[in-house]
């Protein structure tokens, strides 16, 4: 049985220098053509303009209505978390990555407000299709992006600066950070550093900016399957890790290994499962973020090791991002006609359901 298509509202994000959008003007159009009705929050952020929505006929609401205004069977859909320093009942269903389904920091919290408001969490990270797979994910942008700032900030290393690594800001598109990344690299004396271990996006990043295929160590679950600490990781210059951790693994570097010899100077991480109790990469605690990007790493080795753990490194390169995200995710969207029998839908609240019982005890 077919329900009435839904009425989706896409929330402005409150997260600092987020520019993405689980939506995309393209995308609202084929939903709204599909019979779905689709309200928008006005953003100064988002790489799209409001007006993009508005021509393709969604109307405008001012920016966190969703809060007082969205009526109660509106499916409030974003990407990053909820505004901070608020506590109250979550009453809607929410589509967004809530970052809280492998315990991380305030994972009861966030189910508790979810509990008490009777509301629903249909967790982006974990829409999977019968085979398993995510139907939609930033996983290969991530890649891309974390491998150009990792790259970016060795070159700061290399060329010497005493000042801080500083702000970062996003690009227009790919072509000027593929650009910007060539002349840094040009600047720096690019010899024959080591690239490495880097998975999809990060190694198509350091192609196109010229790294020779031999200069990038490629690992993938073959290499990683005989389980860490891995000191061939300390011997890169650069380490980007795109990882996706859904279960305890042992670690792939450790604070010996950082100790000891190496050429390791800027760890990428983009999966950042930083406060994740399982986290691989053990030698750090905090996020960065866009205008603070990297952290000093404690060592007693003098060489600097520097880390960056931005959690939504994708918003440096905003619209293509935002664009193969939202065409990915569209044939899972479009399945919301039929949630109570769509199996990604249906497994998505099944796992929330897992999930809450489990904030009770």
């Amino acid at each position: 049985m077919t329900s009435p298509a839904p009425h989706l509202w896409l929330r402005a994000e409150t997260k600092p220098m987020e520019h993405r959008a689980a939506l995309t003007p393209a995308t609202a159009k084929t939903l709204l053509d599909a019979g779905f009705k689709i309200t928008v929050e006005r953003s100064e952020e988002r790489i799209f303009d409001d007006e993009e929505y508005a021509k393709v006929g969604c109307p405008l609401v001012e920016k966190l209505s969703w809060k007082t205004d969205a009526p109660a069977d509106a499916y409030i859909v974003g990407l990053k978390e909820l505004p901070e320093n608020d506590d109250s009942p979550l009453h809607h269903t929410h589509i967004f990555f809530a970052h809280c389904f492998k315990n991380q920091a305030g994972w009861k919290e966030l189910l508790h407000r979810f509990d008490a408001g009777k509301g629903t969490i249909l967790d982006l990270e974990f829409l999977n299709d019968a085979n398993g797979r995510r139907v939609a994910a930033f996983g290969y942008m991530a890649g891309f992006a974390g491998s150009a700032v990792a790259i970016d900030v060795w070159c700061h290393q290399k060329t010497g600066a005493t000042e801080k690594y500083g702000a970062l800001t996003p690009y227009p598109n790919e072509d000027a950070l593929i650009s910007y990344t060539k002349d840094r690299l040009s600047a720096a004396g690019y010899g024959d550093g080591c690239f490495g271990p880097l998975w999809y996006g990060a190694c198509d990043f350091a192609r196109r900016v010229g790294i020779p295929e031999e200069n990038i160590v490629k690992w993938d679950i073959n290499e990683t399957k005989k389980g860490g600490p891995f000191p061939e990781i300390v011997q890169s210059d650069i380490f980007v890790n795109c990882i996706y951790l859904n279960q305890k693994i042992p670690p792939f570097i450790t604070q010996e290994l950082i100790d000891g010899d190496r050429k390791l100077s800027i760890i990428c991480d983009v999966s950042c499962d930083t406060t994740n109790p399982n986290n691989p990469i053990p030698v750090y605690s905090i996020n960065t973020t866009f205008d603070k990007p990297t952290v000093a790493v404690k060592t007693s080795n003098p060489y600097p090791l520097e880390v960056c753990s931005i959690d939504h490194l994708p918003t440096l390169l905003p619209r293509e991002s935002s664009d193969m995200f939202s065409k990915d995710l569209l044939p899972t969207m479009l399945g919301l006609k039929e949630r109570e029998t769509n199996p990604v839908w249906t497994g998505a609240e099944t796992l929330f359901k897992e999930k809450l019982e489990a904030s009770r005890a």
